[in-house]
């Protein structure tokens, strides 16, 4: 093939101009297209998940006050003159339901609210759930029994919902589908407030657009108003999350940041994360024979400043000795737990929530706000609204990747190519950052290394066929 011909010199002998040479575009220009590209497959691949996380979280920020409705006769009672002693209202329990072993006891913690028995081994209750007995604290009548599940005390509704919320009711399997949108949701809003800022468009108002644009508008807006709940979200879910949340918990122990626990021992030494938990083969309440009797464990916390609400636990076996805290999990927060002996009714170990590790008063505080009970009502209206603007803007993600493809192909993606423009200076480490991410929170790194994967090959099989379209500008064209 021959060369082309030279251009030809202007008409006064001059000699031509050299082509200006392109302008420098800055590093965040550079770096929009990777966003936006990364943004618009984790929302079109990530959104089915986040859109049953959203649902089944709205679910359950609800079955608080539907718990309250549902088991309203088992959970008040009239008030009376004086509360029975603790001894009679665990031995209330006893006689209605003789089976298993009283793994803890509830006091009233308020004037009408029921005194809650919690018996583990009860046949046809599994065995990481309680059967809570409800006794009058007035009288020692038995309102009835449900079965109640983790600390906070759930019920079957509220229980059957945060299920569903966690994994789907499939088990260990289906809390996949929970770490990978917790994992996900950060990055998603976290790009959407990106695009948002960059793009001079998203900050116009709302009148006079029509469409895509007007759509566009809305997504961005309620996006950039959820993102800090939404980082919130994400950040406290994976915290309890089946990997993610390991690779927390070893950095907390690296730390020493781990949550302490009172010790139940003789001794008063040995505490633990566990400690004071085991059931106790007594009937009554009591551990044995010379147990000073839970109204006397409960005289002695009182005497620490316990206040209510608290949970009394029984010795775990005859060298331990009661565990009695605080489990209010409302601010402020009552996380304080004693030691007492069974013999003596000495307490031998204090723990206080002030002497908490920051990261486990962190952590402590962002699960509750995370599961809404940290801040009553209001928490539970906030965590609705948020999964309420999540289902929002997913339908208009979606609806807008429909609005894309113009009658033509169906949301057509954008174009790929865009990391070859960004220089080795900040793609290496960039790339590097993404591995170590991806290594402590697998279920964001393993998704985005077959999203990467797949678009390089999908991107060859374009470029053999000649229509591979790539690069910033010509994702700038079509957003």
């Amino acid at each position: 093939m021959s060369a082309a011909p030279p251009a030809p010199a202007p008409p006064d002998g001059r000699p031509a101009a050299t082509a200006e040479p392109a302008p420098r575009r800055s590093v965040r220009s550079l770096l929009r297209p990777l966003v936006l590209r990364l943004h618009f497959y984790a929302g079109v691949l990530i959104a089915p998940f986040l859109l049953v996380a959203a649902a089944t979280g709205f679910l359950y920020a609800a079955s608080y006050t539907a718990e309250k409705v549902v088991y309203a006769d088992q959970l008040t009672v009239p008030v009376g003159d004086r509360e029975l002693p603790i001894e009679r209202q665990v031995a209330a329990a006893r006689k209605a339901h003789p089976e298993g072993t009283v793994a803890a006891v509830r006091p009233s913690a308020e004037d009408g609210a029921t005194t809650r028995v919690l018996l583990a081994g009860v046949p046809g209750v599994a065995d990481d759930r309680t059967l809570a007995v409800f006794v009058n604290p007035y009288t020692g009548e038995v309102r009835g029994a449900e079965e109640s599940y983790g600390s906070n005390g759930s019920l079957p509704l509220r229980t059957w919902i945060s299920g569903l919320h966690r994994d789907l009711h499939l088990g260990e399997t289906g809390r996949l589908y929970s770490e990978l949108a917790a994992s996900w949701l950060w990055v998603i809003a976290g790009g959407g407030v990106v695009l948002w800022f960059g793009r001079r468009r998203a900050r116009r108002g709302l009148r006079g657009t029509t469409g895509r644009r007007r759509l566009l508008a809305l997504h961005g807006s309620v996006g950039v108003w959820a993102a800090g709940g939404l980082f919130f979200l994400s950040a406290t879910g994976l915290t309890w999350s089946t990997y993610a949340g390991e690779s927390i918990g070893d950095l907390r122990e690296a730390l020493g940041q781990t949550t302490p626990a009172v010790s139940a021992s003789a001794a008063g030494a040995g505490a633990g994360e566990h400690a004071g938990h085991g059931g106790s083969g007594a009937t009554g309440g009591s551990g044995g024979a010379g147990d000073v009797g839970l109204d006397a464990v409960l005289k002695a916390a009182r005497a620490e400043g316990l206040t209510n609400p608290v949970e009394i636990v029984p010795p775990a076996d005859a060298s331990s000795g009661y565990v009695v805290k605080q489990i209010q999990r409302s601010w402020p927060e009552k996380q304080d737990s004693v030691a007492v002996d069974a013999k003596t009714g000495q307490v031998t170990d204090v723990l206080r929530f002030d002497d908490f590790p920051v990261l486990a008063k962190l952590t402590r505080w962002g699960i509750d706000a995370h599961s809404g009970t940290l801040f009553g009502l209001a928490n539970q209206i906030a965590l609705a609204a948020l999964a309420l603007a999540l289902v929002l803007l997913i339908v208009w993600g979606y609806r807008m990747w429909w609005l894309r493809g113009s009658g033509g192909a169906f949301g057509r993606p954008l174009p790929r190519g865009a990391w070859q423009h960004v220089p080795a200076y900040v793609l290496v480490p960039l790339m590097a950052a993404i591995a170590v991410l991806g290594y402590f929170v697998p279920l964001l790194g393993i998704p985005l290394a077959a999203f990467i994967a797949v678009d390089v090959l999908l991107g060859e099989i374009a470029y053999r066929r000649g229509k591979r379209e790539y690069g910033p500008r010509a994702t700038a064209d079509r957003t």
